[in-house]
């Protein structure tokens, strides 16, 4: 479903400075790049990675639930360019699991939306909005977004290690004119966070046997709980939006979570990222499992970039960094 709440619109044009980041309403994005990719993963073992007893895996049928990955090239944004690397899987929000198929049909009666298990950002300041705000997981690390004639990829590397990568055949030429709205769950300071994202562009993609991609996980302790979904070795969707642009609602909703009996322990805090900065620089480009150096700056975006305009015509976006390169390096064996 698309539309933008009427608040948004009233509030366009005023200003905001909430923890310290300045913000220019609505907090949207402009000219940037997102690939998608969706796998089917095993429904039981991805409830065991759901916090308290409200948030559901969706089911296609059976016992399939859906891992979604989704990397996001922002490039013009109040708190400027980063890249947004989703690991996510798909769910509902009630007090019992929904039957198969049927959210997706009735979204809002469902609370259709993606639990956020992992959210690997470029910058500090990302970090700091992101998870002192909306309560998302959003950790600095180091993150590319690579473009080629044939292939679309990401990798995020975390202190030396490979995160993950996923890298998807281009699903041809973007077409169809996309408006689409979005929710997410994360956990925060032991509460449910709810967030709300809306956005558009010119949209490529496959479905079932035509959808190509190669995600791999590697060695880092972070994406260790993703080893155990069964996580299937070709995606079922694939999608390429050369150029997006969305709004994030700064109104959210969130809920105690609740268990059987008192958690053990204190879960992570406002205190891990009071004492954040704003700054937006970047880590280094990511390296691990021969992921090859990206080219210099002005010869690696001019590419990319040139090529994002003519599928996308005005809505193309200025050339700024070395890591939107054309890539020829493979992925390694899904694991």
């Amino acid at each position: 479903m698309w539309m933008i709440p009427k608040r948004i619109k009233q509030q366009t044009g005023r200003f905001s400075r909430v923890d310290g980041i300045p913000y220019e309403l609505p907090i949207n994005s402009r000219s940037s790049p997102a690939l998608m990719a969706a796998f089917t993963i095993d429904a039981h073992e991805a409830a065991a990675l759901l916090p308290g007893n409200e948030v559901h895996p969706l089911r296609l049928w059976g016992n399939k639930g859906v891992l979604l990955v989704t990397v996001i090239d922002y490039r013009d944004t109040d708190i400027g360019p980063y890249i947004e690397f989703s690991v996510a899987i798909a769910c509902t929000h009630g007090p019992r699991p929904a039957p198969p198929v049927l959210p997706l049909l009735f979204q809002k009666h469902y609370g259709l939306g993606q639990y956020v298990v992992d959210l690997p950002v470029s910058t500090e300041i990302s970090v700091k909005g992101g998870k002192g705000i909306w309560g998302m997981p959003k950790h600095q690390a180091n993150l590319d977004f690579r473009i080629s004639d044939q292939t679309v990829s990401s990798q995020y590397d975390k202190d030396g290690k490979l995160g993950v990568r996923i890298e998807i055949d281009r699903p041809g030429k973007a077409w169809l004119p996309l408006r689409a709205s979005g929710a997410n769950y994360c956990q925060f300071r032991g509460m449910l966070m709810k967030s709300f994202i809306y956005f558009r562009g010119k949209f490529a993609f496959r479905l079932g046997r035509k959808a190509s991609a190669r995600l791999t996980l590697g060695d880092h302790p972070r994406v260790e709980p993703l080893k155990k979904l069964g996580i299937a070795s070709k995606p079922f969707f694939v999608g390429f939006l050369p150029s997006s642009s969305g709004e994030l609602d700064d109104h959210f909703e969130c809920w105690f979570l609740s268990y059987p009996q008192l958690p053990a322990g204190q879960p992570e805090g406002l205190e891990s990222v009071a004492d954040l900065g704003l700054s937006q620089e970047w880590l280094a480009p990511p390296a691990a499992g021969s992921r090859q150096p990206t080219l210099p700056p002005v010869a690696a975006t001019a590419g990319s970039l040139e090529q994002a305009s003519e599928e996308e015509g005005p809505q193309g976006a200025e050339p700024r960094r070395p890591d939107s390169v054309s890539d020829g390096a493979g992925l390694g064996a899904h694991s």
